[in-house]
């Protein structure tokens, strides 16, 4: 463990003005504060922060960021309180202990949701200040290196799997490239140790093999740059055992057909000097077709800049070299981190705490604003961190970098959400190209946009941004609810009326509570998409009909603070011939087989007998196993209720949806649910479930549905 002067003399030896006083009495508050706790290891605690103190300083981060380091798990893990570290240590400090401190109050759950609201707190904190993540990030690091001494396979893989998924790529976003290969090797140890243990072995034989390969390719690099006279530091390494195993995965290939596992680096001291050593290099070595990529000219999103080549190098191997300054590289390794060593002495306040400057922190809090729950942010944030990148330009020469795939939605929303929200077209170098169209390298991009247009529900299917995906799913909520306010309204008003009564809003607001409503256009919603039937509102409405009514498992649930049961799903005596008196029976979702339909029975595992229409075309999977079949038919004079399902095509016209609900009404149907599947300038597509008494009753509807000029075709639903 780090002794309090070592700890001391390592942060003065890169930052002579750091506040001793203030980190020796961070150290010893710290120690007092955690007393004899002990880690799963056996260590004393307060190894823990020290130790996240001391990886801080090998990024030469400021004083307050160490001593965040070695407080931040006083206020969860300690009696110290917030208001002490304010008094002791003043309120930039509270305020950076008090973020990691949010943090980690959740990050043990292995709930999902928990795992989303953890990221999105993280989002919040970063936002504010780097430094946060900074800390967080050292935290995590060693609790990766100590992983090992938790006994509980399941939490190990959990904090593995978190580490991958989210941890590793955030440090990849600003830069701290050591920090991200260190998280990655620790984790896949865990969540694939078989892996990396047959690659480490593989590599150790081609070492063998090849004897001091990479010490001859580096000697030959450096004596070719120097005949050429070219200054430069040459450096090489195998890639690690992750990025080899992440690269099989992708290309599907076995380690044989690997060529390209070694790394060479050549550090220069000018950007002029980078682009002759490439010179230099290119004019020796055979260069590897469509692996040269420039990021000085477009410099990564985390400020990463160097040159990128692959060659036939020094005795015909293929080998990978990095091009970059000196400065490119400690920028490269540190990260923002790189920003406190190269601040001036004269500016010692211009740190880089502001978190808001990182294009891509934006997106996520972009994302965290129109996201509607923490899972849909931990998926869209997924998409935002994981995908390789390409760089496109806009009409003004602007540089938007975007996950691989991406398509000219993505790009309008990366400009801006305004743009996104009101793209019609798009022009890709200069030509009209279908808004699908997936966006390569060095395309420059104009975005064609109208004030009448919205953004359509289709984008969802090909857009790859987590901002763009929020941003249509937000709209489409946002537009189905109000269809369904107005279709439950349509509703009510009948169900209320055929009752003798009119539908008010006093008169819902009344039974809210009962529904677990919060507003009566809530309630009115869930009557729209199929939640409850008119007639559940009606019955608490007038307590006096609820003996005329037939008894609903919805009211029921409700009431119990249980969610509302689909209508389909709904238990009723069903008179079935053939039947196992006592036996589960339900209706198949596929096909919806109605009265008047010839059926057939499915034993299935769990759920007693699935009623199937016979012409129904999943029933081919039971076509070998005959002895799940029963030979069933209808009663004579069944006349419960059933849910029929009908596909429809209706002209996106004013009045459209009224008419058909009106007409549906008028044929004693009931809309239970509906569901709008494509919206275009022209058509709606839509699917609708409509309680009806039998197959002839629904075969009325469709006819008289077919018969209204709104609508341009109707089918019943098969699926």
């Amino acid at each position: 463990m780090m002794r309090q002067f070592e700890l001391v003399e390592r942060v003065k030896s890169y930052d002579p003005n750091a506040d001793e006083d203030a980190i020796n009495r961070a150290y010893v508050f710290a120690m007092k504060m955690h007393g004899s706790q002990k880690r799963a290891s056996g260590d004393p605690y307060f190894s823990h922060p020290i130790e996240v103190a001391g990886i801080l300083t090998k990024y030469r981060l400021d004083s307050s960021s160490i001593i965040t380091a070695l407080l931040h798990d006083t206020i969860e893990d300690t009696p110290a309180t917030l208001e002490d570290i304010d008094k002791l240590f003043g309120s930039e400090i509270a305020r950076l202990v008090d973020g990691v401190t949010k943090l980690s109050r959740i990050e043990m759950q292995s709930d999902h949701a928990k795992q989303a609201e953890n990221l999105r707190k993280l989002v919040i904190a970063m936002s504010e200040d780097i430094r946060v993540l900074l800390v967080k990030l050292a935290d995590r690091v060693h609790n990766m290196r100590t992983l090992h001494y938790i006994q509980k396979p399941e939490k190990r893989r959990r904090i593995a799997l978190e580490t991958m998924e989210i941890y590793a790529p955030l440090a990849e976003r600003i830069g701290m490239q050591e920090i991200k290969m260190e998280l990655e090797d620790l984790a896949f140890t865990e969540l694939h140790g078989e892996a990396r243990s047959s690659i480490i072995a593989r590599l150790n034989f081609l070492r063998e093999q090849g004897g001091d390969l990479i010490g001859r390719i580096l000697e030959e690099l450096r004596k070719t740059l120097e005949e050429a006279g070219v200054e430069a530091t040459v450096s090489g390494r195998e890639k690690t055992p992750y990025s080899i195993w992440l690269k099989m995965q992708r290309k599907n290939v076995g380690f044989e057909q690997l060529s390209d596992i070694m790394a060479f680096r050549v550090a220069v001291p000018s950007i002029e000097d980078c682009y002759r050593a490439l010179g230099v290099i290119h004019s020796k070595y055979p260069m590897v077709p469509n692996r040269f990529k420039d990021y000085i000219s477009t410099p990564k999103p985390n400020g990463y800049r160097s040159l990128h080549t692959g060659v036939f190098g020094p005795e015909r191997h293929r080998i990978e070299v990095q091009i970059r300054t000196h400065e490119m590289h400690e920028v490269s390794e540190l990260g923002v981190a790189a920003h406190w060593k190269y601040k001036s002495a004269g500016n010692s306040n211009q740190k880089v705490t502001d978190g808001r400057q990182y294009r891509w922190l934006r997106e996520l809090l972009d994302i965290l604003e129109h996201a509607s729950n923490p899972d849909e942010f931990l998926e869209h944030t997924k998409l935002e961190m994981f995908q390789d990148q390409v760089f496109c330009f806009s009409p003004k020469g602007d540089l938007i970098a975007l996950p691989s795939g991406a398509t000219p939605v993505d790009f309008a929303y990366a400009v801006h959400s305004d743009v996104g929200d009101t793209c019609v077209g798009a022009k890709i170098n200069g030509r009209i190209m279908p808004l699908r169209s997936r966006l390569q390298n060095g395309d420059q991009v104009e975005i064609i946009t109208s004030k009448a247009q919205t953004p359509s529900p289709t984008w969802e299917r090909f857009v790859v941004t987590g901002k763009a995906r929020a941003r249509i799913r937000r709209f489409v909520r946002t537009q189905q609810r109000a269809q369904y306010v107005d279709l439950g309204r349509a509703i009510l008003v009948r169900a209320f009326r055929q009752e003798g009564y009119e539908f008010t809003e006093k008169g819902a607001e009344g039974v809210i509570k009962f529904f677990k409503a919060p507003t009566v256009d809530d309630l009115v919603a869930m009557v729209g998409e199929g939640s409850l039937t008119g007639k559940d509102v009606v019955a608490q409405v007038y307590p006096e009909l609820k003996t005329a009514q037939r008894p609903d498992t919805n009211v029921v649930a409700l009431a119990k603070g249980k969610p509302p049961v689909p209508a389909k799903d709904r238990a009723n005596a069903v008179p079935i011939k053939g039947l196992i008196p006592g036996m589960a029976v339900h209706f198949a979702g596929c096909c919806h087989p109605l009265p008047g339909d010839r059926i057939v029975g499915i034993v299935t595992t769990g759920k007693g007998v699935t009623v199937h229409t016979i012409d129904c075309d999943n029933l081919e999977q039971y076509a070998n196993t005959p002895e799940r079949w029963l030979d069933i038919s209808w009663e004579a004079g069944e006349s419960s209720v059933h849910v029929g399902r009908v596909d429809l095509v209706v002209n996106n016209e004013p009045g459209a949806l009224g008419a058909i609900t009106t007409l549906i009404a008028k044929n004693m149907g009931n809309i239970i649910n509906l569901k709008i599947t494509n919206r275009t300038t022209e058509f709606f597509e839509m699917i609708l479930d409509i309680e009806v008494r039998d197959v002839k009753h629904l075969t009325n509807i469709i006819a008289a549905l077919r018969a209204t000029p709104a609508i341009n075709s109707v089918e019943r639903a098969r699926n």
